[in-house]
Parts: structure tokens; sequence; C-alpha cells
């Protein structure tokens, strides 16, 4: 209770500032916190205020917040504010953040901000806006640490010396080589820069770097700093020119990030959904997904309303019905998984459907005859009927060799349909085995119905 007590004091403190717009007040309760619970705090005050404390709050703090929050909640920050205070708070950002805050906004309201911009700076973004978000180009940061050749050791320690605040800018990066056309040509290891002479230029103690193309794929940045220890990597344009650098970081966060959004779409959550956002865009985004499902079931039940006086007959079966579906829906979705990585990985593509099939076929097999085996002597040991117990058993073993087989093929299908494979494939995969699952069982026991009574 005291805890509560405190924060309830804290938030009554923080909205009295707030409403006074007391810029040195809020900052001093705000600044010491960790980001993610200055935004916590603020978030629970509700929009309005919420609003309001980013219009009051030094711009540094704010540009925290921002860069702390999802893309869509950031984008929700910056809307709110007027496009020269949006601007302030974005210029202390790097080039990345800007780009993925500016492209969540509403055109009209992205256009006003970058006009407010250094013209530098809103062409770096526009730029970046361009790029796939998972690729090298999408997750690029355009400040380089760059220097002419002829440059000397001497030159760029005295840079970093004399520009310590700007240098923060710069973090992970080595010193990089350009001619003059900006084309890169070589990188500087800070350990051969320390060691070096003073007078040396950067062309006696460069070396050839490790370069991506602005296409290169998340998948491709992940395997290349797997393989090298680089805190980061040269981004070069189609003509060689060095346009920006990746860092080990933002490719980390950006499959983290990725690896979450799958996950919430097997969930049916659709788009990057939090509790801030209006009732009426979550309840609807929710809602497209549960619809979906009504329908399937639908059809699901059609199945067993179809076989209704089998049911009569032996009512054991009903106790079996959920059981087969279930557990061949857990098959179906380790195939799924387990594909969804390949797919990730590059290991397959859809061209490899057959191959996978095979691949599926043969666990299905050997997994469902395990399965079928298990789950029929616990039917016909707790009803006293073997015939109830090859009922059962059988429909599992069928069911599990057509739940993997479409859990290992249907994603793939959909990735060639161009359709998202982790949104789709849980659906189709649910209402098959369903569907599959009663009419094995339902009809394998109407054909074996004097055996069962």
């Amino acid at each position: 209770m005291e805890d509560l007590a405190e924060q309830m004091d804290f938030a009554g403190e923080l909205r009295r500032a707030i409403e006074a717009e007391d810029e040195a007040r809020l900052d001093q309760l705000l600044d010491p916190l960790p980001p993610s619970e200055a935004l916590r705090l603020l978030l629970n005050l509700g929009e309005d205020l919420r609003d309001d404390a980013f219009r009051v709050m030094a711009a540094d703090l704010a540009a925290e917040l921002v860069e702390e929050a999802p893309s869509e909640l950031a984008a929700d920050f910056i809307g709110s504010m007027d496009a020269e205070r949006a601007a302030e708070v974005l210029d202390e950002l790097g080039s990345d953040v800007q780009a993925d805050v500016i492209g969540e906004l509403k055109t009209s309201a992205a256009d006003a901000v970058l006009a407010e911009m250094d013209d530098e700076d809103a062409a770096d973004v526009r730029r970046l806006v361009e790029y796939d978000e998972d690729t090298a180009g999408g997750l690029m940061s355009t400040e380089v640490f760059a220097f002419a050749a002829t440059a000397t050791v001497g030159s760029v320690i005295r840079r970093i010396a004399d520009e310590e605040d700007e240098f923060d800018r710069y973090r992970a990066q080595n010193p990089y080589v350009v001619d003059e056309e900006g084309r890169l040509t070589g990188v500087i290891s800070l350990r051969a820069l320390l060691a070096s002479k003073r007078a040396s230029k950067l062309s006696q103690i460069m070396v050839s770097p490790i370069t991506v193309t602005t296409d290169a794929s998340l998948d491709a940045l992940e395997d290349l700093f797997i393989e090298h220890s680089f805190l980061a990597v040269p981004v070069l344009d189609e003509l060689g020119r060095l346009t920006g650098v990746v860092t080990r970081a933002s490719v980390t966060e950006a499959l983290a990030e990725r690896a979450e959004s799958q996950s919430l779409r097997r969930q049916g959550v659709i788009g990057d959904e939090l509790r801030s956002m209006p009732l009426r865009i979550r309840s609807g985004r929710r809602l497209a997904w549960l619809s979906a499902n009504i329908v399937l079931n639908i059809i699901a039940a059609s199945v067993i309303s179809a076989y209704e006086e089998t049911l009569a007959a032996v009512i054991a079966i009903a106790v079996f019905l959920p059981m087969v579906s279930d557990m061949s829906g857990c098959s179906g979705n380790q195939a799924v998984g387990v594909t969804m990585r390949e797919l990730s990985l590059g290991l397959v593509r859809p061209v490899d459907a057959l191959r996978v099939w095979l691949k599926e076929i043969s666990v299905g097999v050997v997994n469902g005859i395990a399965l079928g085996i298990l789950i029929g002597l616990v039917a016909w040991f707790w009803k006293g009927n073997p015939w109830l117990g090859l009922v059962i058993g059988l429909a599992l073993a069928i069911n599990t060799v057509i739940a993997v087989s479409i859990g290992g093929v249907v994603p793939l299908l959909l990735k060639r349909l161009g359709q998202d494979p982790a949104v789709a494939s849980g659906p189709l995969l649910t209402t098959i085995t369903d569907m599959a699952g009663f009419f094995l069982v339902l009809s394998l026991a109407t054909l074996m119905m004097p055996y069962l009574i």
C-alpha cells in the first residue's frame, strides 16, 4: 500500500507540473527515471496530459522517450506536437530513428515536420523512408565517421577530442576513408589509429572493408554479424558510395521486433497493438481476426452435425473428439514453427514444398502411430471396448499425418501467393485439422457402429 501511495503522490506531482507547464519541474521528475518507467507513468496519465507533457518537457528528454517508444506510439507523440516542436525533438535523434517515426506519420503531417527540419537532414530521412524496413537501407543511420585518404592520424584524433558530444552519433563506427566521389576505399581500426604516428596519412594504415549494399536483407545482416565480431558495417549504394552504417545493435533489435511481431500475428494480434491506442482501433483489429475464426469454426461444427446419430449412439466418442483435434493441431503447429524458422533463415523456399512435405510425412507417420497407440489404449481400457480404441487411435494417427503435412507446406504456399504465412497458417491449420479429426473419428465410428454399441 505504501508503494501505491507513493506512486499516486508522484503521479499527482507529475500532473501538476504538466498543467502548470513547468518544464523545469517536469524534467526534474522524469529525467532521473529509466526511460521505460517515465514512459509508463506518462501513458497512465491519459492521452491529453501525455501529449501536453511532450510539448512542455525539454526537447532532449522528449527525444529520449520517443526513441524508447515503439514506432507507432512514437509517431503519436510526434503527431501531437506542432511541426516546429516535432522537428526540434527529432533533431535530437539519429537519422534511422527519425525515418522510423516519420514513416509512421500521415503524409501531410510528415511533410509538415520535414519542412521544419534542416534541408540535409530532411533529405536523408526522405531517402531512408523509401527503403524496406528489414533491409540495410531501412536499418542504417546516415551519420558516418568518414575522412579523405589524405587526412592524417593526428587530425582524426583531434576531431574525436574536439567533438566529443557529436562523436556519440558515431558510436560503434570505425573511421572510414572515402574518395572525392564519396566512394568507400578503406576502414581504419581504432587500434591502428592510436598506434600510428600522428603525421601518417590514413591511406597508409587503412584496410579493405567488408560492406553491404542498401538492399541487403535482415537475414543476410544477421549472418554477417554472426560470422564477424563487428559492431557496425558500412552500407554502400549502387555506385559504391558510402551512404550509411548499420550497427549490430540495430540488427539485433530488428530481429527481436520481427520475432515478436510474428508471434503476435500467430495469436491473432494484427499490427503493433498497445493499450494506449484508441478503443476503436484496438477493437477493430481484434474483431477482424475473431470474425474470420467464427466462420472457420462454423465449418468445423458442420462436420459434427452431419453425424448426430453416431454421436447419440456412442456418447463416449464426444469425449475424444477435442482430444484428437487438439493433439493433431499441436503436431501441425510444430511443423509450422519449423517451416517459419527455415523461411526466416533462407533454408527453404516455396519451390521446396514437395521436399518439405516428404520430410514431414515421415515424422507424421512415426508420431501418428505412437500417439494413436497411446490414445487407443486409453480409450480401450477406459470403456473396455478395443474397437473404440481402434477408431480413436486410427483417427489420431491419420490426422497427425494430415496436420504435419499442412503445417509444413501451407506456409510455403502462402509465401508463394504473396500472403503472410505467420498470420494465415494458424487458422487454416486449426480449421482443417478440426474438420479432418471430426470427420475421421465420426466416419470410422459409423463404419464400426455394430462393434461399438
